[in-house]
C-alpha cells in the first residue's frame, strides 16, 4: 500500500501545485486575446482535460513520469500579444496551427533543427519580454488596490522564503479571501460555477499567424518541451520527444476549438513527479504523473468556479498573482539572455560529449545540455535552467533546477555566436521590442521582436577572413 501512497501522494501535490499557481495567467491571457467569460472558461477547462489525458496515456504507455501542463509562458504571450485582427475566432485558428506546428516538429526533425538554430540569448530575450508586462503587475497592483494586493504580496514573500513550492498557491488564497470580505452585492449562482465548453469555429489570419501562432510555437517549445525534456533526462530517463510531441500537438490542435491555446511536456511539475521524493524507485514513479494527470484534468471541472474568482475580483490583482507565478522565469530569461557561456571547447575535443543516455545519478545542472537531444544540431533555443522550467512556479527546493548557469554549447560556432558581446546588444533589443507591445501591420511584438533580434545579429556579424590562397 505504500509503496503506491508516495507517488499517487506526489501526483496529486503535482496536480494541485500546477492547476493553482498558473491558472490566472491562462484566463488572462484568453481574455486578452478576445475570449469571452464562457470562452476562457471552456479554453481552461480545454487545457487541463488535454493535459491530463495526455499525461495519463504518455505515463501508461511509456511507463516514465512524463508531467504535461498547459504553456504558461504561452498564455503570457496571449497578454503581451492583446486582441488580434479577427477577434478570438482568428486567435482560435492561431492555437490549432500552433498545435499542428508541434505535431509536425514530432514527426520532423529537421523543423525542429530549424526552432534550436535561434541563437539562444534572443530566444531568451523574447520570452523576457513576454513576461515583463505580467511581471509589472504586482507593483502596479500595490499602487491601485493596495488594501487587496498587500496581503497577497506579503503571503508570497513569506511563503517563498520558506516553502517556496506553494507560495503562489497561497498567494491566490490570500486573493481568494480579500476579494470575498471586499466585495458585497454580487450574487454567484450555481450556474456560474458548472463546466463550461464553448465551441469556437477557426478563422485563419496572417496577422494571426505570424503574430500568435508562430511565437506562441517558438515559446511553447523553448521554454516548456525543451527544458522538460532536459529535466527527464536528469532524473536518468530516456523521455520519448517525438510521441510526447505527437501527443501534445494533437491534444492542442484538437482543443484549440475549445479555447485550448496549448499543452506541452512539464518543467518544474515535471521535476515534483519524477524526483525521489515522488518514490525512491525510478520505475515507480510513473505513477506520480499518471495521478497528476489525472489529478489536472478534474481540477479543470472547476474552470466555471476559477473563471468567477477572477471575474469578482479587480482585474489588476489577479495579473499581480500572475506575475508573482513568473517572476523567476523572467530573472532567468534576463539571465539567459545577457550572461556570456563558457568558452568554446578546444578544437582537439569532440563537440558532443560522449555521456550515457541514462545516467547513474542526476548530473551536474551547470553541465546538463540538450546535446543529448535530437534538436541540439545547434545551439539551444533555451537552456535547462529555470529560464524556462519556472515557468509556470517558483523553482523548488531540487537540485536539478537549481542553478541558472548556461549549459555549454554543442558546437564550437554555435558558441562563438552567443558568447559574442555583439549578442547580448541583438538580446536587448529583442527584449525591449517584445515587451514594448507595438503592434504594426496587425502583428504583435514578440514577432518584431523576434525580427529585430535577428537583423541586429545580421547586421554585427563579421565577416569571416578569406582564407589566402
Amino acid at each position: 500500500m505504500g509503496d503506491r501512497l508516495q507517488p499517487v501522494l506526489a501526483g496529486v501535490v503535482t496536480a494541485v501545485v500546477g492547476f493553482a499557481s498558473s491558472f490566472t495567467v491562462v484566463l488572462a491571457g484568453l481574455r486578452a486575446v478576445g475570449a469571452s467569460e464562457a470562452q476562457a472558461a471552456s479554453g481552461l477547462l480545454t487545457v487541463s482535460v488535454a493535459a491530463g489525458i495526455c499525461a495519463t496515456w504518455l505515463g501508461l504507455r511509456h511507463r516514465m513520469p512524463i508531467a504535461i501542463a498547459w504553456s504558461t509562458p504561452g498564455a503570457a504571450l496571449l497578454v503581451a500579444t492583446g486582441p488580434v485582427p479577427g477577434g478570438w475566432p482568428a486567435a482560435v485558428g492561431a492555437f490549432a496551427l500552433c498545435g499542428l506546428l508541434i505535431v509536425a516538429a514530432g514527426l520532423f526533425p529537421a523543423l525542429g533543427r530549424a526552432v534550436a538554430a535561434i541563437p539562444a540569448p534572443v530566444a531568451a530575450a523574447m520570452l523576457a519580454g513576454v513576461l515583463l508586462p505580467l511581471c509589472t503587475a504586482p507593483v502596479r497592483a500595490l499602487v491601485e488596490v493596495p488594501a487587496l494586493a498587500a496581503p497577497v504580496i506579503v503571503t508570497w514573500l513569506v511563503l517563498h522564503r520558506f516553502a517556496p513550492r506553494w507560495a503562489v498557491p497561497a498567494a491566490l488564497v490570500a486573493a481568494a479571501l480579500a476579494i470575498a470580505l471586499t466585495t458585497t452585492g454580487v450574487g454567484v449562482t450555481p450556474g456560474d460555477l458548472r463546466p463550461v465548453v464553448s465551441p469556437t469555429v477557426p478563422t485563419f489570419t496572417l496577422p494571426a499567424v505570424f503574430g500568435l501562432a508562430l511565437p506562441l510555437f517558438l515559446v511553447t517549445m523553448a521554454a516548456q518541451n525543451v527544458p522538460g525534456t532536459a529535466v527527464l533526462r536528469g532524473f536518468g530517463y530516456r523521455p520519448p520527444l517525438a510521441p510526447a510531441l505527437r501527443a501534445t500537438g494533437l491534444a492542442s490542435a484538437l482543443g484549440a476549438a475549445t479555447g485550448g491555446h496549448a499543452v506541452n511536456l512539464a518543467a518544474i511539475t515535471a521535476a515534483l513527479a519524477a524526483g525521489p521524493d515522488a518514490h525512491p524507485d525510478p520505475d515507480r514513479r510513473w505513477i506520480a504523473s499518471v495521478t497528476a494527470g489525472i489529478g489536472l484534468a478534474l481540477l479543470g471541472l472547476g474552470a466555471g468556479a476559477a473563471t468567477t474568482l477572477v471575474l469578482l475580483s479587480p482585474p489588476v490583482l489577479i495579473e499581480a498573482v500572475a506575475g508573482l507565478a513568473l517572476l523567476g522565469a523572467l530573472a532567468g530569461a534576463l539571465t539567459a539572455a545577457l550572461t556570456t557561456p563558457p568558452a568554446p571547447p578546444s578544437p582537439a575535443m569532440p563537440l558532443v560529449p560522449a555521456t550515457p543516455l541514462v545516467p547513474a545519478t542526476p548530473p551536474s545542472p551547470a553541465t546538463t545540455s540538450a546535446s543529448a537531444m535530437p534538436f541540439a544540431s545547434a545551439v539551444p533555443l533555451v537552456p535547462a535552467t529555470p529560464v524556462v522550467a519556472s515557468t509556470a512556479l517558483p523553482a523548488p527546493a531540487t537540485p536539478v533546477l537549481a542553478s541558472t548557469a548556461l549549459p555549454e554549447p554543442t558546437t564550437a560556432t554555435a558558441s562563438a555566436v552567443v558568447s559574442d558581446p555583439r549578442s547580448r546588444e541583438a538580446a536587448v533589443v529583442t527584449f525591449v521590442v517584445t515587451a514594448s507591445g507595438v503592434s504594426l501591420l496587425g502583428v504583435g511584438g514578440a514577432f518584431w521582436g523576434l525580427l529585430a533580434g535577428w537583423l541586429m545579429l545580421l547586421l554585427f556579424r563579421r565577416r569571416r577572413p578569406v582564407p589566402a590562397a
